[in-house]
């Protein structure tokens, strides 16, 4: 549904939510908060990473395999419905079967009319601890970093631990991107003390901040929220840290989530945000920053071709 971007800014919502065991009891809340974003005027809405289920990757698990779906699968098609009943651009995520055996932690963009306007499959993959991902998903090889086209702007559509690499960012802004969206799924180890908790949530938004800065585009974040416990028993779980916020393009907060307190003692029964934020962004506000801090002009395309290498070996 591609077409003229007439309208000088749009509205855009967040949305975060807690995932239980039951994938139709997350759907349902999924289409719940997109309903809430068309009513609250919103033109896209964008969902947590790996919204239908919980966040599997804390262990290694055949039986996990059987969450994967085909891009025209249940999930995707349940998204179309509801970017056309609501007249949005959604962006959601699935855990996505390409092939037996080739797997992706895959972004899925639908447009107004409920028209798939592309995707996006994850490109770095971590392996932590409780984040054991590359077990799970093949990186994505596709097209790269590549916005996607929809009738309301290029989407620079990226994944959680892509939102680290400022080389990703900077690539989708070359290519035209419009704005930098990140569905999250990160939280605490809650064996950290309160410090080291803090330290890590500050280091998360601060990276994401400064992505906007560097580029002269606003950034998107939905991250889940809520305890999810580790199957295996192995560890305490993952209290995923909410906090999903929208930046403009020169890092500014326009709006973010209550947060919930760092804490070693959370558990699943406290208290937690789940619900849309909301900001306008102005599509003006980067053509002016960009001619007053032409930071594209000043770079040194010349010098920087090292930056393929893994590392500068001395």
């Amino acid at each position: 549904m591609a077409q003229s971007h007439s309208k000088p800014s749009i509205v855009v919502a967040p949305i975060q939510q807690r995932c239980l065991p039951d994938q139709t009891h997350n759907l349902q809340a999924s289409e719940h908060w997109l309903e809430q974003a068309a009513k609250a005027g919103a033109d896209l809405a964008m969902l947590q990473e790996l919204h239908s289920t919980p966040y599997f990757c804390q262990t290694e698990s055949l039986d996990h395999f059987a969450l994967a779906e085909r891009l025209d699968g249940p999930t995707c098609k349940r998204l179309s419905a509801c970017a056309k009943k609501f007249k949005l651009v959604v962006v959601g995520s699935i855990f996505e079967e390409r092939a037996v055996g080739i797997y992706h932690n895959t972004a899925v963009v639908f447009d107004k009319d409920g028209s798939m306007a592309g995707y996006y499959r994850k490109m770095h993959i971590p392996d932590d601890p409780g984040f054991y991902e590359k077990f799970y998903f093949t990186p994505g090889d596709s097209d790269g970093f590549r916005p996607i086209e929809t009738s309301i702007g290029r989407l620079g559509v990226l994944v959680c631990w892509d939102q680290w690499y400022p080389e990703a960012a900077r690539l989708m802004a070359l290519a035209g991107a419009e704005m930098l969206l990140y569905p999250a799924a990160i939280g605490w180890d809650e064996r950290d003390d309160n410090d080291e908790q803090n330290r890590q949530l500050t280091a998360w938004q601060t990276i994401q901040r400064s992505h906007a800065v560097a580029n002269h585009l606003p950034v998107v974040v939905a991250n889940r929220v809520g305890h999810e416990t580790d199957p295996s028993g192995s560890s305490s779980g993952i209290h995923f840290w909410g906090n999903s916020f929208i930046c403009g393009p020169q890092g500014n907060l326009l709006a973010s989530t209550p947060n919930p307190p760092a804490s070693t003692t959370i558990s699943a029964q406290q208290p937690h945000y789940e619900g849309i934020i909301t900001a306008e962004i102005r599509r003006a506000d980067k053509q002016k920053l960009r001619q007053i801090w032409p930071y594209f002009r000043d770079r040194r395309i010349d010098a920087y071709q090292e930056l393929t290498q893994r590392y500068r070996d001395q």
